[in-house]
């Protein structure tokens, strides 16, 4: 029997792509592999032939690439404090929350 693995990292799925694609195994084959030990919700096939095409074109890299646009401003910090804030005041409205943290996006 075989075990499987939850909850792999998204790399970790991507670098077995690579691995079994270089060894010419298709992207189908590839896919049935990935659902028999990650289970049915770690990539679609479509995704799968689109990793291996991108690995094809001469992708070497399995991790997610810098996207453009606004930084986060939320870290494990940030978190804290406003869970403090909102335990201390259960009735903390978003309007408080921005006066409070004005980092914080009042539209999210």
């Amino acid at each position: 029997m075989l075990k499987t693995i939850s909850d792999p990292a998204d790399c970790e799925v991507r670098s077995v792509i690579r691995f079994l694609n270089a060894k010419k195994v298709n992207p189908a084959e590839i896919h049935r592999q990935l659902v028999e030990i990650y289970g049915e919700n770690v990539m679609t096939d479509g995704m799968v032939r689109k990793w291996v095409r991108q690995f094809n074109d001469g992708r070497n890299n399995v991790h997610d690439e810098a996207r453009s646009g606004r930084p986060s401003v939320v870290d494990d910090g940030l978190v804290a404090k406003v869970n403090e804030k909102i335990r201390e005041n259960r009735r903390f409205t978003i309007r408080m929350l921005f006066d409070e943290f004005p980092q914080i996006s009042k539209t999210v």
